[in-house]
């Protein structure tokens, strides 16, 4: 027994010896390509072309990502799913976790991947995942995964739009609602008009096929005509096996689904040789080859001689009519491992949807708070408030909607969408539970149509949603964990996590328009162990100070209570005046002789340790002589400058010219029913809104 013991041993030690160090580099820059056929379009890639290839890794694994920005703006990188237990600081999201990488500048996310399964890498700053900065992330069990299959196959899809996403945002908040645009489908990269990649499988053979959707707005079917899908993974979490007709992927979500080949060619079905993509959105009108889009790729059988369908011209194959087909469905999977639903600590109410504002705009909300980010980074601020401020959530910054959790609790989401679409909700740092979905009561319900309503089909849709009354099913024995849930439009989801996982962690749409729109929230779970627990980065502080962020105290850069000091997280350390010797009175004349002055004596040396101080005071005087130097921004700097506005003066001056108060929330609502979740659970009138909104309203040109 002693030997056989002895033996196992050394089989096993190979298993902890095989983690690795996974080197990756992306090199993120602008691309212009035409992915559809429909035009050029300027898109962010990697390493000069799109798609980004996936990444495989093994369990275990530390995957080192090597960024180089070579953009004009920050970027950043979030992995989605991917806990970052013990590395919150690795999560991605600009100015929740992070400063974002400045221009041409590189940094190096480190992080071990302790899960297995599906995952995927995407921009998190500015939604640059919508101009194709996303890809898979593909990990490997480290031992025997729980099911024999003979092989693997990975597709993943996109949505892509014919116009950037910073316009199309612009005319769903300040047009709504905005011309419905159709996008096409992508498969693996490519225009599934135009190349579906083979499924390549050999007869009576097992595979593993995984689905990934990493699009920005809408979902994906699959399905394989005449075959039975087995489902065994949902977001990186192992399930018993449930068997479908298909599955149902929103923005964000994954599967994994074994497939059985035939034994032969002879015994399939005619149309056993394709398998089945549909791009569709519940917000827009159907219309035929658009929405749904639907696309067929080939099943390629090894050592046979089936027919290699030209699957362009496919377009009436469909036996199985979505309707009448059993999809995947999370309430109804259960998960592998033999949890029970968790017993609730502390429930926390959630309303999400849009609403129109008093300046003409539409906004999205939850709890009628729209998401703003704060001035400095919200992780960087709970590591260094004091003691004493850590669990005000207020200090975080009214519009990034903190709510803290307290270590270990259990916690349940009751999400209640009232709203006429589909919301796919992500969390950040933490896999839930589904436990049950059901109906929004009739009575709080919408009295009216939304304006999409604008031509029968939708009316008439719409109007369905609004009389159907949805069945309350429920999984409390077995539930099924997942990151990512799709909220049916007049239905509430639960979902329950424990909060073990000290960090800042956003919980938000994942149709990043609605993100960009304000449907987002923040936790901050476990402040105190998360203090004790974290050490941020020096290299991530830099990137904070070579933008001008601040990175330490509250929403504004303060270590006290006061959310209306002066914010100098994008300023220049010092005054402009101050930068260039003159004072607020000096003529410009003097300015102009101050700067000369510096201009002459202005030598860097590019070799010693000071080069890139010196580069940023040099940066700094023109900056300041670019504004003092001209009468009128030197009038609007006068007037920021003795108002002692919370907000920098170059975003003062863009929104000022703009002519428009950008600032995202509703001015009536903040003066009446606006609400914050407390950290006791009860909800609390909050005055932080109205106070700077009334400081943004004096101060407007």
């Amino acid at each position: 027994m002693a030997l056989v013991s002895a033996f196992a041993l050394l089989c096993l030690a190979p298993w902890t010896a095989l983690a690795a160090t996974v080197h990756v580099r992306w090199d993120v820059g602008y691309v212009y390509m035409d992915r559809n056929g429909k035009g050029v379009l300027r898109s962010i890639g990697v390493n000069g072309t799109l798609p980004v290839p996936p990444v495989y890794i093994t369990e275990g694994d530390t995957l080192e990502l090597q960024i180089y920005n070579m953009l004009d703006v920050p970027t950043s990188v979030h992995a989605h799913g991917v806990f970052q237990n013990g590395t919150a600081f690795m999560d991605g999201p600009n100015m929740v976790s992070q400063c974002g990488i400045p221009p041409s500048s590189v940094f190096t996310y480190s992080y071990v991947v302790e899960q297995s399964g599906l995952f995927w890498l995407h921009g998190h700053t500015a939604h640059q995942n919508a101009a194709g900065l996303r890809a898979p992330l593909v990990v490997r069990d480290r031992e025997t995964p729980p099911y024999a299959y003979d092989g693997e196959q990975l597709l993943w899809f996109e949505d892509w739009y014919p116009h950037e996403f910073d316009a199309r945002v612009g005319l769903t908040i300040h047009s709504f609602p905005p011309p419905v645009t159709y996008p096409s489908a992508l498969v693996n990269g490519y225009d599934g008009a135009r190349h579906m990649p083979a499924l390549r499988l050999a007869f009576g053979k097992t595979y593993r096929i995984q689905l990934i959707n990493i699009s920005i707005t809408e979902s994906f079917r699959f399905s394989v005509p005449g075959y039975e899908l087995r489902v065994i993974e949902v977001d990186g979490y192992y399930s018993l096996p449930s068997t479908v007709d298909g599955v149902d992927l929103g923005p964000g979500q994954r599967y994994s689904v074994l497939v059985t080949a035939p034994l032969s060619f002879n015994k399939a079905a005619p149309d056993v040789s394709v398998y089945k993509v549909e791009l569709y959105a519940d917000f827009i009108p159907q219309r035929t080859r658009l929405n749904p889009l639907v696309h067929y790729g080939p099943i390629h059988y090894t050592g046979s001689h089936s027919p290699c369908h030209n699957t362009s011209e496919i377009v009436s194959i469909d036996t199985h009519e979505s309707e009448r087909m059993v999809w995947a469905n999370d309430i109804h999977i259960q998960g592998l491992a033999n949890k029970h639903a968790l017993p609730v600590d502390r429930q926390i109410k959630l309303n999400i949807g849009g609403t129109a504002f008093t300046d003409r705009t539409i906004r999205d909300i939850i709890n009628n708070i729209t998401y703003a980010h704060a001035k400095v980074p919200t992780l960087y601020s709970v590591l260094t408030l004091p003691d004493a401020l850590v669990r005000n959530s207020t200090l975080y910054g009214p519009q990034t909607h903190s709510v803290v959790l307290d270590h270990l609790q259990a916690i349940e989401l009751l999400v209640r969408n009232v709203n006429f679409l589909s919301h796919p909700m992500h969390l950040h740092g933490h896999r839930f539970q589904v436990v049950e979905y059901g109906p929004i009561p009739p009575n709080e319900r919408p009295s009216s149509l939304p304006l999409t309503a604008d031509n029968p089909q939708m009316i008439s849709m719409y109007r369905s949603i609004l009389d159907a009354i949805a069945p309350v099913v429920a999984n409390f024995e077995r539930p099924m964990e997942r990151d990512t849930v799709v909220v049916p439009p007049m239905q509430y989801v639960k979902i329950r996590f424990r909060a073990d996982n000290p960090g800042v962690w956003l919980f938000h749409c994942h149709m990043d328009i609605h993100f960009a729109m304000g449907m987002a929230m923040t936790f901050i779970e476990a402040p105190e162990v998360l203090r004790q627990s974290t050490t941020v980065p020096k290299v991530m502080l830099d990137m904070c100070d070579a933008q001008g962020i601040k990175s330490s105290g509250n929403a504004v850069g303060s270590m006290g209570t006061d959310l209306a000091a002066k914010d100098t997280s994008s300023l220049p350390p010092t005054d402009y005046y101050d930068v260039l010797g003159c004072s607020p009175h000096s003529e410009l004349d003097q300015i102009h002789t101050e700067y000369r002055q510096r201009a002459r004596t202005y030598h860097p040396d590019k070799t010693s340790a000071t080069a890139m101080e010196n580069d940023r005071q040099w940066n700094q005087i023109r900056e300041a002589y670019e504004v003092l130097g001209n009468p009128q921004t030197k009038a609007q700097y006068d007037r920021w400058r003795s108002a002692r506005l919370p907000m920098a003066f170059t975003e003062w001056l863009k929104t000022s010219q703009a002519q428009s108060m950008h600032w995202s929330f509703d001015y009536q609502r903040s003066l009446t029913d606006e609400t914050h979740s407390s950290s006791s659970g009860n909800e609390t009138p909050s005055n932080g809104n109205r106070d700077i909104y009334e400081m943004f309203r004096n101060y407007e040109i």
